[in-house]
Formats: structure tokens, C-alpha cells, sequence
């Protein structure tokens, strides 16, 4: 599965913004997929995904009660709604699949992705 992450920019504290992650070549219906992030200078860290079942999402503390993860089947595409965003959501935020784990278990360590888009820049001013 190819994927090809979009709708990174520059945003103002407190604003908001809608990330994409378009999948061509295979369904995402069966994988497993989530984002995570990579700020200058630090290691990349989790940010949000889900199962292969799709029933169970996991969010990194940083980002819960402002991140929503989802997904359209039909479009072929998983999302994540950013709200109330922080100088520190400053990152190049990338998605990534897998359809080697099993069905009802999120999994945060990145590691266990097998495919990953490009990245996309989300820059946060304060």
C-alpha cells in the first residue's frame, strides 16, 4: 500500500487543522494505521491510531481531548482533526500502515508499521 500524507501548514495557537493520509494500491478497511510525529531535533513519537478492526483508537496524552483520528473507508483515506493546536504540535507528522498484527490491538510503536507517507509539515505559531 502506497501512502500519501497532505494538509500540513501554518496555523496559528489555538487554531486548527485537518491532516490526510491517502492510501492507494490495497484497502485500508484491513490495516492497521496511525500517525505520529517528528519534531526538529527530537525522536519521533506517537501521536494516534487504529486497530486493524478499526473498533479501538489509542491517543498519546499530549494530544488527547484535542486529536480526533479517523478514517473513510470508501475514500481510502484516514484523517486526524487537530483543534486547539500548541506551539509544540510543531512537526513533520507522518502515516503509516501495517496489516501484520492482529485485528483488535492499537499499536504505538512505530516499529510495527510497515508503510509510511512522505510527512507533512504542521507548524504552529504562538
Amino acid at each position: 500500500v502506497q501512502l500519501q500524507a497532505s494538509g500540513g501548514g501554518l496555523v496559528q495557537a489555538g487554531g486548527s487543522l485537518r491532516l490526510s493520509c491517502a492510501a492507494s494500491g490495497r484497502t485500508i478497511s484491513n490495516y492497521a494505521m496511525g500517525w505520529f510525529r517528528q519534531a526538529p531535533g527530537k525522536e519521533r513519537e506517537f501521536v494516534a491510531a487504529f486497530s486493524r478492526s478499526g473498533g479501538a483508537t489509542s491517543y498519546a496524552d499530549s494530544v488527547k481531548e484535542r486529536f480526533t483520528i479517523s478514517k473513510d473507508n470508501a475514500k481510502n483515506t484516514m484523517y486526524v482533526q487537530m483543534n486547539s493546536l500548541k506551539p509544540e504540535d510543531t512537526a513533520v507528522y507522518y502515516c503509516a500502515a501495517t496489516d501484520k498484527v492482529p485485528y483488535h490491538i492499537v499499536y504505538r510503536m512505530g516499529n510495527v508499521y510497515d508503510y509510511w507517507g512522505q510527512g507533512t509539515l504542521v507548524t504552529v505559531s504562538s
